[in-house]
């Protein structure tokens, strides 16, 4: 039993001495290992959130710079329609005056016509009525005239100086 205590203090005293600081050392390195590992995957995840926290916060911003752009277009839009809606009023009006403007001159050539026409019928009829034909130019015109102005008047009817003469 002595040579089995001896060995026995032999064979721990090795171990005491070689193997248990061995597996103490490695018992350290891997809690340390561990604790390192956790403390990376704490430091990690602290990044991750803050990373998060910025890529939110970015994302809001972007989000709020995508809103004003799009009011920006929005306004730009609506002046863009007022401006065009004010040219076309104003390309209308300005059409509307050229072919009130063309008409007038219609108008006023149409007339000039129709009292020369009128006058070469009238005393072209009044030659007939008379029977003879009528030279007096200038009393032709003025007679055709005063007709033409009494008749745009509405003046023309029993009375008036044309059936007097």
């Amino acid at each position: 039993m002595v040579i089995g205590a001896v060995a026995f203090l032999i064979v721990f005293a090795v171990l005491a001495m070689v193997l248990i600081p061995r597996i103490n050392r490695i018992l350290e390195e891997r809690t340390k290992a561990i604790d390192g590992g956790l403390k990376q995957a704490e430091d990690a995840q602290a990044e991750a959130a803050r990373v998060l926290e910025e890529y939110q916060a970015e994302l809001a911003q972007a989000r709020h710079e995508a809103a004003q752009i799009r009011q920006q277009a929005v306004e730009q839009g609506a002046q863009f329609i007022s401006e065009r809606q004010l040219q076309g009023a104003a390309e209308a009006q300005r059409l509307v005056d050229a072919a009130r403007a063309d008409i007038q001159d219609e108008r006023e050539r149409a007339l000039a016509s129709l009292r020369g026409d009128v006058g070469d019928f009238a005393v072209e009829l009044a030659s007939r009525v008379v029977g003879e034909p009528l030279d007096k130019e200038a009393r032709q015109r003025r007679i055709v005239e005063r007709f033409l102005a009494d008749l745009e008047e509405g003046q023309i009817g029993e009375g008036s100086e044309i059936e007097a003469q």
